[in-house]
């Protein structure tokens, strides 16, 4: 005889998971950078050398320079014929003094002064030295300014976003247990 068989059919929960996963994204702008630059200068001022010529002892040589130069070269000369003339004319009388010598006639002493009294010279001397130059030369003024250069730096912080994901936990199917009779015949 069968001996009848009691079925339980068990169907298990299944839990279901819909998930998306997050997202995060990172920007950084760049750094703001501004140079100020201050050209450097130089400057250089310089100055003429200056020349001068001195050529007024040339020109008293040439022509005997200006007036009140050439009338002191000529008084002084002057003088000195003037002495000259005195000091021969002591001598001839000394000469005639001594008239009894012989060689010291009127004749001789006098007959022999033919030549005539020159005039002071007006000129200056010549040379070739007469002429003088001068130059005189000045540095040249140098004035240096360096170049100067400011940074400025604007830093911006990171920008971060953030997206959650989703997560969503559902039952998909519920546990259950059924029991099933078995089939009782109920013929007796």
């Amino acid at each position: 005889m069968l001996q009848p068989i009691l079925q339980i059919r068990q169907t298990s929960a299944l839990i279901g998971i819909d998930a998306d996963p997050g997202s995060i994204s990172i920007t950084q702008p760049k750094a703001d950078l501004s140079v100020n630059t201050t050209p450097g200068e130089l400057t250089v001022q310089s100055y003429r050398p200056k020349l001068n010529v001195d050529q007024s002892r040339a020109w008293a040589a040439y022509h005997g320079g200006n007036m009140l130069e050439m009338n002191k070269r000529i008084y002084s000369g002057i003088q000195q014929l003037y002495l000259q003339g005195i000091a021969r004319k002591v001598e001839q009388g000394n000469r005639m003094a001594q008239f009894f010598r012989p060689g010291n006639t009127i004749a001789e002493v006098y007959g022999t002064d033919t030549e005539p009294n020159s005039f002071p010279e007006n000129r200056g001397p010549a040379s070739y030295d007469n002429v003088d130059i001068n130059i005189e030369t000045t540095a040249p003024l140098i004035n240096f300014r360096a170049a100067q250069v400011n940074l400025e730096v604007e830093r911006h912080f990171p920008e971060i976003e953030f997206n959650r994901g989703k997560l969503d936990i559902y039952m998909q199917q519920y546990a259950s247990i059924q029991f099933i009779p078995p089939e009782v015949n109920v013929q007796l």
